[in-house]
Order: C-alpha cells, then structure tokens, then sequence
C-alpha cells in the first residue's frame, strides 16, 4: 500500500497548470472590444467621421486579434489539462482506493508487517508523512478541475463576445466607406490625364515599368514634404497589421525576387497612409489586383499593392493614418482562427500586403522606412 501511495504522488503533476495569462488575456481583449464598441457609437456623431470610423476599425482590429489569440490559448491550455487529467485516471482510481483503505476500518491484520511491531510502526509512521502529502495532491486536481471549468466557460463567453465585435467591425467597415464616398474635402495637387493613365498601363509589363513611368507624368511638381518628413524616415508605421511574411530580396517559393516586403494581414484590414502623401495612382493594375502608389515627397514613392477596395483618386492629398482601402477576404468570422491546431501557423493572415518603397526611380528596402521590428 505504501508504494502505491509512492506511485501515485510520482505521476501526479508538480503545480497547478498554467493558464491564467491566457485568462487575463482574453478578459483584457472582451474590454478592448467594450471600448471599440463605444468608440464605434461616439463616431456616429463625430464631426470628422473618416478619422473616428478609422480608429474604431484599427481598435476593433487590435482587440479582434487579442481576442482570437486568447481563445486559442485558452482552448490549447484547456484541451491540455484534460489530456492531463485523462491520462491520471488510473493514478486517481488508485489514490481513492488508497485513501478509502486509510479511512475505512481496518481489520486487526490490515496493518501486520512482516517484520513485526516494528515493522508495522515503520509504516504506520511513513503514512502520517504520506497522508498531508496526498491531501495536497488532492487539492490540485480540485483545483485543476476548477481551470477546465473556468477556460470552458471562458471561451464560451468570449466566443459571443468575439462574434458580436466582428459584426460591429462589419458595420464599421461599412459606414467608413460611405464616408469615404461622401468626402469632398481633400484638396488636389494635380488633376489625372486618364488617357496617358492608361496607356501606360498598357505599355508596363512590370510593377517597376510602371511606377518608374508614373512618376515622369505629371506636369505640375509635387510640393516638398513637411518639414518633419525627414525625421520620420526608419519610424513610420506599418499601413496595415500584419507580420512580415518575406523581406526585401528574398526569394519566395517560386524563385521570385522582388525588392519590397510582403505582409501577411487578416481579412478586411484597413490600410492607412504612413504619412501625409499625394495620391499618385489607385486602382487595378497587371495581376497584383488593387494598387496604391503614394508619393510622400518629390522622388519618392510608396507603392502597395493587394488591396481590394481602395479610397482616394490620383492627385488628392491626404493626412497620415488617413484610409486608403481594405484588403480582401471574406467579411464573417474565419473559424480556423479559433482552432487552436492554427495557432503559430498564419491560418487567420490569408491576405498578403506588398509594400516597395523607391527614391529617384531605384528601388529601397522598405525596413530603411518602416518600423517592422514589431509585428502587428
């Protein structure tokens, strides 16, 4: 009896499994989605409701993703710890016997050791020492048990809360581009020549092609940058949430090189000007789908491709963070963003960003501009 006591309390685990970071992190994420929420509803009466609907849709982005992360954490530590809890059953059903031993009423032979009184008293000694021991063990598959219970009521109060932000960013999405539909305000640096437009289009076989002719287009100059430009370059922000998929001059699967950076993003992210810009092109272009060319001062250009809907028209110029479309992908929640087998491997970023960055008609490596030591 007594090595079976020593059996069990070898296979019983060391503490309590840890899952309160993926706990707090998904509360922390349901308030993030409350205050989106919120921001979503003061828009409705915000005196520039571009800029109001653009911030509530890059906060529900942020709490979104919080939220799908903690789930998944939730979900991979709760699947764990019943694995866990499964595979004692044996060692449980062992312990309870053993327990039961201890409490029932022996009879006068149960506790004979064959070494005698001495022996028995040996034993009788090492239980005592076993028993607060077990009692502790004891507490931690309770307390255990109390995880599972709470991680499952966790994810199921999350999962609505997550359901109910994603329509709200529907909506928000939605009245953003109404707004943007109805924006006369911005002013213009030039107006487009579409003929010219197109036969460039025509003639550009190549993404290089085609921004290295667009900026020998237009007539009028395009005014310097502001003054604090400058200082900015190596610390703008990213347009859109996403994390680096392949960096500048790396050769993708298909032996293509190609001199900007490619972001993995989730479906519908806004994408924003990194900075005040005149609007160079926006529209379809070869077989990157939807392209925006910004051009933040004379001979530079940023050029990001794969959007599927786009804001603006060539010539107007914009204010940083300012919308200039969403990327593609379906509108409704993405259920293999909750798995917790998709965790790590990308499956919620199906859509793909490629930003080239170009000074003076030469390619540059976007890291030179951007911050994207941290992913979004």
């Amino acid at each position: 009896m007594i090595r079976l006591c020593a059996l069990a309390l070898m296979f019983w685990p060391v503490g309590v499994f840890a899952q309160t970071e993926a706990a707090e992190q998904a509360r922390r994420a349901m308030a993030d989605l409350e205050a989106a929420s919120a921001q979503l509803d003061a828009a409705d009466g915000a005196r520039d409701r571009v800029q109001a609907l653009t911030q509530t849709i890059q906060a529900f982005e942020t709490g979104l993703g919080a939220m799908r992360e903690g789930l998944r954490q939730a979900a991979i530590n709760e699947a764990q710890l019943s694995k866990k809890l499964q595979a004692r059953d044996g060692e449980v059903a062992q312990l309870l016997g053993v327990l039961q031993s201890i409490g029932g009423n022996p009879s006068p032979t149960l506790f004979l050791h064959p070494e005698g009184p001495v022996g028995t008293a040996r034993a009788g000694m090492l239980l005592a020492e076993l028993t607060p021991a077990l009692n502790t063990r004891a507490d931690v598959l309770r307390q255990d048990l109390e995880d599972v219970q709470t991680l499952r009521a966790l994810q199921t109060d999350a999962a609505q809360r997550l359901q109910d932000g994603l329509t709200e960013i529907q909506r928000a999405r939605t009245e953003l581009n109404q707004a943007m539909a109805n924006r006369t305000d911005l002013p213009k640096r030039f107006n487009e020549d579409p003929v010219r437009t197109a036969i460039l289009i025509s003639t550009s076989e190549t993404l290089s092609g085609f921004a290295s002719g667009l900026s020998e287009m237009t007539s009028d100059p395009i005014a310097d940058a502001p003054a604090n430009f400058e200082g900015q370059k190596g610390d703008l922000t990213l347009p859109v949430q996403g994390v680096i998929l392949r960096r500048a001059n790396e050769t993708d699967a298909a032996g293509v090189t190609r001199p900007g950076i490619i972001l993995a993003t989730r479906p519908r992210a806004i994408v924003t000007s990194p900075t005040a810009a005149t609007i160079r092109y926006t529209g379809p272009l070869l077989d990157l789908g939807n392209v925006v060319i910004l051009e933040p001062r004379a001979g530079a250009l940023f050029v990001l491709a794969g959007l599927d809907v786009v804001y603006g028209e060539a010539g107007q110029v914009i204010g940083a963070e300012t919308p200039i479309g969403l990327m593609g992908g379906p509108a409704g929640v993405n259920q293999q963003a909750l798995s917790p087998n998709g965790d790590g491997a990308g499956v919620e970023r199906s859509e793909t960003l490629y930003i080239e960055v170009r000074e003076n008609n030469v390619p540059q490596d976007p890291s030179d501009w951007f911050r994207t030591d941290k992913d979004g």
